[in-house]
């Protein structure tokens, strides 16, 4: 029987590291290093192919901190994804990892013979503050050349429509992607927390956005396991993910869930 608290459940996220190449004032995760934990992979992949045998999973997705510092786990994972069968395989990416020419065209034939169909790629206002952006052009042109579909991910300060100094630089660097063709996606606002409080709350002053991304814990449908194993309260190297998913229940402040 499965666990009423995920009976919606459909994605598994997996935070590959916080480690990261850009420093960018608007990460909810606050400063970031070259140095950090990483997942390890086939723990990974190991979780993919247990949940996605008991749930019908729409996505797995890859994200950091950058990802593609550890470009061998992420193929890992997302080639169990395909073999489950698994229709979205994405992973968000800035694009920079490399100023190797070579080495970005070894890594996007690897994502694209490990399944990836849905690979955003972080550029705005903000990441081009510390990531140059000939270097992202040039990863999104192996990209294209290999096959993989992607998007431009932007962040928006206020909302997409807010005519503010971040919006206008962000609409530039879009614009600057015209040539390639590459869509837009809806992108996300960003949410005061980490770097972002820090260093543009004064763009808060009003009912700020909410963050997100935060699951109800009374009917979780996204998994999100972290570089350090930690998920739903407890951790896949201490414990089989699926006993984690069946034994999961909120907090005893939440105990009034409806299942």
């Amino acid at each position: 029987m499965k666990n009423p608290y995920l009976k919606n459940l459909e994605k598994i996220e997996f935070v590959m590291t916080y480690a990261c190449t850009g420093r960018c004032k608007h990460c909810s995760e606050g400063e970031h290093s070259l140095n950090g934990d990483m997942l390890d992979a086939r723990k990974g992949a190991d979780s993919v192919r247990k949940i996605c045998s008991e749930y019908d999973i729409k996505t797995v997705m890859v994200f950091g901190g950058e990802p593609l510092l550890h470009p061998e786990a992420v193929r890992l994972i997302m080639r169990e994804a395909r073999k489950m069968n698994v229709p979205r395989r994405q992973i968000i990416t800035n694009g920079y990892f490399t100023r190797d020419r070579e080495k970005m065209r070894e890594i996007a034939f690897m994502l694209s013979d490990a399944g990836v169909n849905d690979l955003l790629l972080s550029t705005d206002a903000f990441h081009q503050e510390t990531i140059p952006l000939d270097t992202v052009r040039e990863f999104a042109a192996e990209i294209k050349a290999v096959g993989v579909p992607m998007r431009l991910q932007p962040a928006w300060l206020v909302s997409e429509e807010n005519d503010n100094v971040y919006n206008r630089k962000t609409r530039e660097i879009l614009d600057s992607f015209s040539d390639m063709q590459i869509p837009v996606s809806v992108g996300n606002v960003i949410f005061p927390e980490g770097n972002a409080l820090k260093y543009l709350s004064e763009y808060f002053a009003e009912e700020p956005p909410k963050n997100p991304y935060t699951e109800d814990p009374c009917d979780v449908k996204c998994v999100s396991i972290e570089p350090n194993g930690d998920t739903l309260g407890r951790n896949v190297y201490e414990n089989d993910i699926i006993d984690i998913i069946r034994n999961y229940a909120p907090s005893d402040a939440l105990l009034g869930c409806i299942q």
